[in-house]
């Protein structure tokens, strides 16, 4: 639940550094580096020697990472936060069809009502009053969607293979791959960082932070505890905490979603409650 409050909030920030021209390829190149620091710290818990001919499994976990934070960037970056977070909800549906495959878990009907429900929770996030422009909104789920199932994907490796890796040592490795990764986006950069505004960086930095400590709880509940499916229930939350924080405090951001109207945001908050009900019916 912290984890979730955590990234409702950093989500905001993010979007507010979004609106001052920082850009997605610098988003995510300053946010992964940072990332990457804080999870740096774990190497303090130790862990068992870190096999070589093993490195292929963090390897293929900080590519599942790379992909989604791109995808997530880039539904923040074009999109509402209070559709775009929202969406990214529909990773624990995931979760849950592929821990089966990949751990081994059956799959039941209410896993088919849930999936139902959330898809139905998309279409009135979707919806909109008359006459109004759409805002990116078909962008917005596609890179979202895509986010949430190599998030899922992430989640299910992560509490795979990591009673064997130690927290001390598959969680920084992933984190330090990833960040390599994200050099590679620097020739996408449409200026240097230097060009980044002045008052633009509080909010780059301030929502990185945030994004890396919710990480670190919650990935760390994953490594140690497992329980996948059940973590992604309660972390979901995170779709409705982020309309009720739109809706409530979105102006201290400058944020202008709030004013799309009450009944816009009514059927946001009616789309999120549906996801948290496919949620919570996943375990129920």
């Amino acid at each position: 639940m912290l984890a979730a409050l955590l990234y409702a909030f950093g989500a905001l920030v993010l979007k507010r550094s979004s609106d001052l021209g920082v850009g997605l390829w610098r988003t995510t190149f300053v946010a992964n580096l940072i990332v990457a620091g804080l999870f740096s710290f774990l190497w303090l818990l130790g862990g068992p020697p870190i096999e070589r001919e093993m490195l292929w499994q963090p390897g293929i976990i900080a590519m599942c990472l790379f992909l989604g934070q791109l995808a997530q960037f880039l539904a923040l970056d074009k999109g509402d936060v209070s559709v775009a977070v929202p969406v990214f909800g529909l990773k624990v549906i995931l979760v849950a069809f592929l821990t089966p495959l990949l751990i081994g878990e059956a799959v039941g009907a209410k896993l088919w009502a849930a999936a139902f429900l959330s898809v139905l929770g998309i279409t009135f996030l979707n919806r909109k009053d008359a006459g109004q422009p759409p805002r990116h909104l078909l962008l917005t789920f596609v890179s979202g969607g895509f986010g949430a199932v190599a998030f899922a994907v992430f989640d299910v490796l992560v509490q795979k293979w990591g009673p064997q890796w130690g927290v001390g040592r598959l969680l920084p490795c992933i984190f330090w791959i990833n960040a390599l990764l994200s050099f590679g986006l620097i020739f996408r950069f449409s200026a240097p960082l230097s060009a980044i505004r002045v008052q633009a960086w509080p909010w780059l930095v301030g929502g990185s932070a945030l994004l890396g400590t919710q990480s670190i709880i919650f990935v760390s509940t994953l490594a140690v505890f497992g329980k996948a499916t059940s973590a992604n229930i309660v972390y979901a939350s995170r779709g409705l905490l982020s309309v009720a924080l739109v809706w409530m405090i979105g102006h201290w951001f400058a944020n202008s979603e709030q004013h799309l109207g009450p009944k816009v945001m009514r059927w946001r908050l009616a789309g999120a409650l549906m996801m948290m009900s496919a949620i919570v019916l996943v375990v129920v």
